[in-house]
């Protein structure tokens, strides 16, 4: 049975190729009958804003998520319905959650959805799995099918102690099982990015269309940009944060590190006095330190990549490896430079470029194809079509 939490607000602050105007802001609904749901909701990232311009779009629909610290998403949910499940009570939070990734898929299946007709799921790896009343419609944002299970279950096994991998390859593989037969409750995907996309069709057999995730243009201005590089994100083995610190110091950059993960411990003592590593900054510092860089490195693979988009809201070109959402969200030589193989040496080359060549009112106007706006327009009609159907 789902546990609801709400909580008072306190006092704090808080893909087309074609440029188009933005539309104005569809009108908020109480629609009656709709849910929302997202995995879990324990800190303020790329995953959880999408999310949130979602629930923006209708006040009044109870939240349902596995996870809610109130805290670590900066309350930004804090006058909502928060349905979780029976796990909070674990007080599992940010740093720890991981170790329930075996109980995370009949969590989701045991959230208590009765009397909607209708659920909108942000879902990376869990949620989309949620079961629906009997005649209600799910859509279901997806961010990524779970990375570990379907397409980096090499990577997962590799981070795992040696003596943990077989249980962990028989948890992944059941994981595939659970996903196949979890689909069948989804009446419509939306992909996040055209290579989620792909992926939804290879491995689900399902088909999505495309709406690119928001970005809060208006909380980025430009600056007068500085001599150092940024990278931001969190610190995980698939985002290779290690690539885009080593081509900094190929390339004599200076590079902030912004965000914390499993993987800061290693990465600042192996880095020591190569990066400066700031951890997780609030929204107004981290708008700064993208307007004053003299770009943002992406050297992972992302399914959109969130920060790309918002670097180039301050007006900062992105240096990237070519792959993934990039190749959506950036216009080669204009809004920042995509590079291959190898992948170490291109970066740095390109980090070794006059990168104050870029016209940082050009790209500003390019990052405002993704605003929330475009975004909320986009999910509403999906919404209110689902909702026609049925």
């Amino acid at each position: 049975m789902s546990q609801v939490q709400r909580l008072p607000s306190p006092d704090v602050t808080e893909a087309d190729a074609v440029m188009r105007p933005a539309p104005s802001r569809p009108e908020l609904s109480h629609e009656p009958g709709l849910a929302l749901a997202h995995d879990y909701l324990l800190v303020l990232r790329g995953a959880e804003r999408t999310f949130a311009a979602m629930a923006d779009l209708w006040p009044a629909a109870p939240i349902f998520t596995l996870l809610y610290d109130a805290a670590g998403t900066q309350y930004r949910f804090a006058d909502r319905r928060i349905h979780t499940s029976p796990l909070q009570h674990l007080r599992v939070r940010q740093r720890n959650f991981r170790s329930l990734l075996p109980v995370f898929p009949p969590a989701a299946r045991r959230l208590a959805l009765d009397g909607h007709d209708c659920i909108l799921s942000s879902s990376s790896a869990f949620v989309h799995a949620l079961r629906k009343p009997p005649g209600a419609s799910h859509i279901c944002y997806c961010h990524s099918p779970f990375r570990y299970a379907w397409h980096e279950e090499a990577r997962a096994l590799s981070e795992a102690p040696t003596v943990l991998r077989p249980a962990l390859s028989l948890l992944l593989r059941r994981h595939r099982a659970f996903d196949r037969r979890a689909i069948a409750d989804v009446d419509r995907f939306i992909a996040n990015s055209q290579i989620t996309r792909a992926r939804i069709r290879e491995f689900w057999g399902r088909d999505a269309v495309v709406v690119h995730p928001p970005v809060e243009i208006e909380r980025f201005h430009i600056e007068l940009p500085e001599d150092y590089v940024l990278f931001v994100g969190e610190l995980v083995r698939h985002k290779r944060p290690e690539l885009a610190i080593e081509a900094a110091a190929a390339a004599r950059r200076p590079i902030k590190i912004v965000g914390t993960g499993p993987e800061l411990v290693r990465l600042q003592r192996r880095y020591a006095g190569k990066a400066e590593f700031l951890g997780r900054v609030g929204d107004e510092e981290l708008a700064s330190l993208y307007a004053r860089a003299a770009a943002l490195v992406v050297p992972g693979v992302e399914e959109f990549g969130i920060a790309a988009v918002e670097a180039q809201a301050a007006g900062r070109p992105v240096i990237a490896a070519d792959a993934g959402g990039v190749r959506e969200t950036i216009l080669p030589g204009r809004t920042g430079l995509l590079v291959g193989a190898p992948l170490r040496e291109e970066l740095a080359r390109a980090l070794r470029r006059d990168l104050a060549g870029f016209d940082s009112s050009e790209i500003r106007r390019h990052a405002s194809r993704f605003s929330k706006a475009h975004f909320q327009t986009r999910i509403a009609e999906l919404v209110a079509d689902a909702r026609r159907r049925r």
